[in-house]
């Protein structure tokens, strides 16, 4: 009996896994062939650069909650994969710091929308006179089983795509992006997060996590699965309101807040004492000398502040110092700091 009832859970999560991944892949297969505008509806302006002009039907199927794109990670012509491609639009992106053949690898599942993109990169080459198509090679491909080399990519990047994958799925996921970036790589997501429980018949519901929605984590149980695939840095760059699942529209007694945030993970090697995880605190020290050595390698300037991990502000708590403030959390890091 024991058996039997081990192999129907089996069988019932296979059928679930299974049933989820078609849902998905209907839901973005009719936004490729009729764009469907705020599908994801992403929290962050569209980055808008010198000399860059996206066509409007890239602006329709912007599919994201966020972005993954920015300019500091895009230095030195970098080699770039972008999983779960939408519109193009990010791969247009990326391809104004990646200007060369290939220099941007396009994966996704759904033909349609490999499809779509193509089309719509034959638009932008006519807005813009520095882009071709061949910038971006467009390939079918699974995040479970990247078709990619090891180590040979320096960005690696994902928009609204990971929250749709059950908890085994999404850590096969985050270990196939490590396996392909570089040392010092640098792994940028932007999903939906959720602090609030939700019903098993919320999370069951295959039409709402294909929509990025029901499959929301909580935030440190997001970050702790990046950091256990072995991202030695963590940067928690964006944290904003993203949608409200309410009783008079979804199966719920009360109000469930989801948020967006926008994430980079980097291929560091891990500290001895744990991961460097910034989510935008700061440390000032404000007492009568120059400055404050704690003599594990963080210097405070006075009355200067420096951007701390959590582990490095936990630590001058724990000093119990009365001329060094310590901020909270407000999970918008811009680089700099203590690591």
């Amino acid at each position: 009996m024991g058996k039997q009832w081990v192999c129907s859970v089996i069988l019932l999560k296979i059928n679930f896994m299974k049933n989820y991944l078609e849902v998905t892949k209907d839901v973005y297969k009719e936004a490729a062939l009729t764009p469907e505008v705020g599908l994801c509806c992403t929290t962050t302006p569209v980055w808008q650069f010198p000399g860059l002009d996206i066509p409007s039907k890239m602006l329709e199927m912007n599919y994201g909650c966020g972005s993954t794109v920015h300019p500091r990670d895009l230095i030195n012509d970098p080699k770039i994969l972008y999983v779960g491609v939408g519109g193009g639009l990010e791969l247009l992106q990326f391809s104004y710091f990646s200007r060369q053949p290939s220099g941007v690898i396009g994966l996704d599942v759904v033909p349609e929308m490999i499809e779509a993109s193509r089309t719509n990169f034959l638009e932008a080459e006519k807005k813009n006179e520095w882009f071709r198509s061949d910038f971006v090679d467009l390939k079918m491909g699974d995040a479970l089983a990247l078709p990619i080399d090891d180590a040979s990519v320096d960005v690696a990047a994902q928009n609204c795509l990971f929250n749709i994958f059950e908890t085994e799925e999404l850590k096969k996921a985050l270990k196939e992006m490590y396996r392909v970036l570089k040392p010092h790589g640098r792994l940028v997501l932007s999903d939906p997060v959720c602090e609030q429980p939700m019903s098993d018949e919320l999370r069951a519901d295959e039409k709402l996590r294909a929509l990025c929605l029901t499959g929301s984590l909580p935030l440190q149980q997001y970050i702790d699965l990046i950091t256990e695939t072995g991202f030695g840095t963590v940067e928690i760059r964006a944290k904003r309101p993203y949608r409200v699942l309410s009783p008079e529209h979804y199966k719920t007694d009360q109000n469930i807040m989801i948020e967006s945030v926008e994430v980079c993970a980097i291929k560091d090697p891990m500290p001895d004492d744990g991961p460097c995880v910034f989510t935008g605190r700061t440390a000032i020290y404000h007492g009568v000398n120059e400055n404050f050595d704690d003599r594990k390698g963080h210097v405070l300037l006075q009355n200067q502040p420096l951007s701390v991990c959590d582990k490095t502000a936990n630590a001058l708590i724990d000093l119990g110092r009365p001329d060094i403030y310590i901020s909270g959390s407000t999970y918008f890091y811009d680089g700099g700091g203590c690591c």
